[in-house]
């Protein structure tokens, strides 16, 4: 099978433990699995496991068992399982602890031994070369899994034919893993619709054919961003990228000793070189345009911005000169207006000064960041600017543009109460611009419809929020005006009209010292708001009714009106449960039931006959009780109804209706043991009698038969005589 030259994708942080001693020098161009193991325990080889789990390992103890035993007590079962780990010529007894392992599960565990390949790349390749199973997963010596992370994954990826499945990361001992891509479970995603790209490490679950099929090896000519290459080759070759994010599957861990690769490998030129194949590789596999563009921005906003802190720290001059030469270059290849406008205010300066060869600036703009320390922001004719060095310094003359953090300052918001009685919705809570004094103010709550665009504002009077100022503004900024009130009349909320059927989310419009920003409310709230959807009946002029159902979206978790039961259909808040006969008046159907509807009356409600294409309803005979907890009787007269001509003679199937467009009937339940009755109809004998075999009420409406009946008592009289 070929070698990956040039197309090599992308991968991670780190390798497997620290690694030592020169890298093999590759054959040109290419990224070859280049040594042959010198040993390999024996396992057996005639059954295909799910997953091969690839270890490589450089002086990993003591953190090596740990790895191991995660991956031997995987709850996806040790026959699903091989683990195939690699020792790079270790000298602290990594090499016999994994013999020892590989002894007491010889059925999971095969172990090669080599010498140093000075990375992580050319072990990652040998465990290629072994693997068997349908995926390969890359985990590293010092870390460890979730007893289910493999078998949750494997599932994620056979439901949705992933090609790769990331697994949620979780930091241990101070290690900060990446965050932005594990807010949700995503079953089917890809590199330009989710925050997958910014997590370039190989710590994934591969589909191995895959990487068969595009020849992927990790580069062994590199010392940082040698995976880069292998994941978004991956990735953008992937038929589907799935993200595991509800549970913890990776723990990603910070040594002791500090000896992560990632923390001990330095120098400008290793992540330059890293930064030009990557340039190269997207150049040649994703179109100019939008989607190249995003992928560009991760490479300057985490590997590019990195680069920098090696830069100005390089001592020798001719070192430091080149380094500076090769960041140039790639800002004039990579920072086009496009790009540049979306990256972070700091991102943008530290850019700029580096363009501009002002190194010394450029280490007092970065020491300044990675203090943490943040002066209060300017707010300057509607725009937001970060105090960070030479702000509006006339000697460095960064402009206004490198400072500009509007855009990034997020509005904070908390929603108190929420509740909705008749057509009135109020809500309740706290919102404001994050870094600046809430002066000027003003918020306003906003209803856009989904679909059409269609919105519409209503003011929010302010309240007194003194509090805020003192938990929340960091000892420099004013949120003493952060409340806000909002009173809605959703029966007039349309310019004077109903609010038409849709789903209106719910936004809100924040505005302090000329700055305005938009958020969706709802996702910060009060333990006490109910959050499961509860319907309500809204009256309307010309005595109409529309259904009015607040909810909170999934999955995230921001307040919708849900207009006409575009989601939320009120049938499953609508249950008819039993069915008897009044005691006190002849033939009287008493139906009990419950109703979840908010703010229903007994003239909301009504029974419905149906037969043979005709329905008629019995509002006119009937009466309605409302009880605690929305229980429902509903009477009805029959009698009255047949008297009345609104019933005929035949069977008739029985139904509860909500009186509101497009709301489903309830049918009423049949009960076998309900007797036939009788009742007079202008002084002659009739009946109704209940239908068997119905899961539905039904009812047969007859008048008595006088003969018949006179028959029937004959026959029985004679039964008498008999016996």
């Amino acid at each position: 099978m070929p070698h990956m030259t040039k197309n090599t994708p992308p991968g991670g942080r780190r390798a497997c433990g620290r690694w030592r001693g020169t890298p093999a020098a590759p054959q040109s161009g290419t990224c070859p699995f280049t040594r042959r193991p010198k040993s390999v325990s024996d396992m057996p080889v005639d059954v295909v496991p799910d997953v091969s789990v690839v270890v490589g390992a450089y002086n990993a103890m003591p953190y090596l068992t740990r790895c191991v035993m995660s991956v031997v007590e995987q709850t996806i079962g040790r026959g699903s399982i091989e683990l195939i780990a690699v020792d790079d010529g270790s000298t602290d007894g990594t090499g016999a602890e994994l013999d020892r392992l590989a002894q007491e599960f010889p059925e999971v565990i095969r172990v090669v031994h080599q010498a140093n390949s000075g990375g992580p790349s050319a072990p990652r390749n040998v465990g290629l070369e072994l693997a068997r199973g349908r995926y390969v997963f890359f985990l590293d010596a010092d870390d460890h899994l979730g007893p289910e992370a493999l078998e949750r994954m494997v599932a994620m990826a056979d439901t949705n034919g992933s090609d790769v499945v990331l697994g949620k990361m979780v930091g241990v001992g101070g290690r900060g893993a990446p965050r932005s891509m594990f807010r949700r479970n995503q079953p089917r995603t890809d590199v330009f619709s989710s925050r997958v790209y910014w997590t370039l490490s190989p710590l994934k679950l591969f589909r191995r054919e895959l990487i068969e099929r595009l020849g992927l090896r990790f580069r062994t000519d590199l010392r940082v961003g040698e995976d880069q290459p292998f994941v978004a080759m991956a990735y953008l070759h992937a038929a589907a990228i799935s993200v595991v994010a509800d549970y913890d599957c990776y723990y990603w861990v910070e040594r002791e000793d500090g000896n992560n690769v990632t923390l001990t490998t330095r120098g400008t030129q290793p992540r330059l070189r890293f930064l030009h194949l990557m340039s190269e590789l997207l150049e040649r596999e994703v179109e100019a345009g939008p989607r190249r563009d995003l992928l560009i921005r991760r490479h300057l906003e985490v590997d590019l911005n990195g680069a920098l802190t090696h830069l100005v720290r390089e001592n020798e001059p001719d070192v430091r000169e080149a380094a500076l030469a090769g960041v140039r270059r790639l800002l004039d290849t990579w920072c086009t207006d496009e790009i540049t406008e979306r990256l972070p205010a700091m991102t943008r300066l530290r850019f700029n000064l580096a363009q501009r060869g002002m190194l010394d600036e450029l280490r007092t703009v970065i020491d300044f960041d990675r203090s943490g320390r943040r002066d209060k922001v300017v707010v300057d004719k509607g725009r937001a600017f970060g105090a960070y060095p030479f702000f509006r310094d006339p000697t460095v003359g960064a402009p206004d543009d490198c400072y500009d953090i509007t855009d990034q300052l997020p509005v904070r918001h908390h929603l108190d109460a929420l509740s909705m009685s008749g057509s009135w919705l109020e809500i309740q809570g706290h919102a404001y611009i994050h870094r600046v004094d809430t002066h000027e103010t003003g918020t306003e709550v906003v209803l856009r419809e989904r679909e059409s665009r269609t919105e519409y504002s209503f003011p929010a009077p302010t309240t007194d929020t003194a509090d805020l100022t003192t938990s929340e503004g960091e000892g420099l900024y004013d949120y003493d005006q952060a409340g806000f009130a909002a009173r809605i009349d959703t029966a007039t909320a349309a310019d004077g009209g109903p609010l038409p059927a849709g789903l209106w989310d719910v936004f809100l419009r924040v505005r302090s010292q000329d700055i305005v920003k938009e958020a969706r409310l709802g996702n910060r709230r009060s333990p006490d708001i109910d959050s499961r959807p509860r319907p309500h009946l809204v009256r309307l002029a010309e005595a109409r009714a529309e259904v009015i159902t607040p909810y909170f979206t999934k999955p995230y978790d921001n307040l919708t009106l849900d207009v006409g039961q575009r989601k939320h259909s009120v049938r499953p808040h609508c249950t008819m449960n039993g069915v008897t006969w009044a005691d006190n008046a002849p033939a009287t159907l008493t139906l009990d039931g419950r109703i979840g509807v908010q703010d229903v009356t007994a003239e909301d409600l009504v029974v419905r006959a149906h037969r043979e294409g005709r329905t008629v309803e019995l509002d006119a005979f009937q009466t309605l009780t409302i009880g605690a907890g929305g229980r429902v009787e509903l009477r009805v007269d029959l009698p009255r109804a047949v008297a009345a001509g609104t019933l005929q003679w035949g069977d008739w199937r029985l139904s509860v209706a909500l009186r509101v467009p497009g709301a489903e009937e309830v049918p009423v339940p049949g009960d076998r043991a309900l007797p036939t009755l009788r009742f007079r109809r202008r002084g002659l004998p009739a009946y109704v009698r209940p239908l068997a075999g119905h899961d539905r009420l039904t009812l047969r409406l007859a008048t008595v038969d006088p003969i018949a009946g006179v028959r029937r008592h004959l026959r029985h009289v004679l039964s008498q005589k008999k016996t």
